[in-house]
């Protein structure tokens, strides 16, 4: 195969860039599509010009591999473009069944052809006489009946179907990268919609050490449902209202427990400063 090996040299190198680059880009994915048919049409006339294999171990390997993996890139820009364009622009939820309902389909049309995909993924070689050797198509024994329509003299049995085994890894991964990010729009969604506006910049200046006293400090004095209020709840919801994390509440509740003076030291600060308040308002 050396002399069409300069070709599928080049196309491996191109197509790394584009599997890089933004896939939801329609001009990507037609340049990426372009790319590939050209390359199976320019391999299609080499070959044709000069039979390019030496032995049948490397007709094996050009129609089990390399014209699987180009003609797989085809199918799954093709079908990534036509995902692109069927896409509904309606809620995430129904963005969600759309891609899951692409899922599905991927998945059925595998096991319609179950046995033929574990003979790939296993890297089994028994059957490869009649799978990847052209001319064999006369054999009593299955064939994907997309071969008939297609150039005998550069087609097998299966290897269409190897380029299906190609497009599947290609678009299941695509798929499911798109239903991670639906996801997590749809997180961020629920988490806006149950979190009121009016809480929006009123985020915490002090420490985090003073929020933790203060929360100690309602507990204590029962100001909160008679003191039977959980603290952990307590602190998650002051975490969420003043936009803080206060990680281990319980250890910093502990250093202040250790302090060897001013135990109370911001609700001190806080009797302060409302007195001086006071006495300011009632001056004027």
């Amino acid at each position: 195969m050396k002399y069409i090996a300069p070709i599928i040299k080049n196309y491996k190198k191109q197509i790394k860039q584009f599997e890089k680059s933004n896939l939801t880009n329609p001009k990507e994915l037609n340049a990426g599509l372009n790319l590939s048919r050209d390359t199976l049409n320019q391999l299609r006339r080499r070959l044709k010009a000069a039979d390019c294999f030496i032995s049948q171990e490397e007709e094996i390997k050009f129609f089990k591999v390399v014209k699987p993996f180009i003609n797989g890139h085809i199918k799954f820009f093709s079908k990534v473009r036509r995902f692109i364009s069927e896409r509904p622009t309606a809620s995430i939820s129904m963005q969600i069944d759309y891609v899951r309902n692409r899922i599905d389909k991927l998945e059925q049309h595998k096991m319609r052809n179950l046995e033929f995909f574990q003979y790939t993924k296993y890297s089994s070689t028994s059957l490869d006489h009649i799978y990847f050797v052209r001319g064999k198509d006369k054999l009593d024994f299955p064939v994907d009946t997309l071969h008939y329509f297609i150039d005998p003299e550069f087609s097998t049995s299966h290897d269409n179907l190897a380029a299906q085994v190609i497009s599947y890894d290609l678009l299941s991964n695509y798929y499911q990268c798109e239903l991670k990010s639906l996801r997590i729009q749809n997180e961020n969604i629920a988490v806006q919609e149950t979190s009121p506006a009016i809480l929006n910049g009123l985020s915490w200046t002090a420490t985090k050490t003073d929020l933790v006293e203060l929360i100690y400090a309602l507990h204590s004095s029962g100001a909160i449902r008679n003191g039977q209020a959980e603290l952990s709840k307590m602190a998650e919801v002051c975490a969420t209202l003043f936009d803080i994390k206060l990680n281990n509440f319980y250890k910093t509740y502990a250093e202040i427990k250790n302090r060897e003076k001013d135990n109370t030291k911001f609700l001190d600060q806080l009797k302060r400063s409302l007195e001086k308040r006071i006495d300011l308002d009632n001056a004027k």
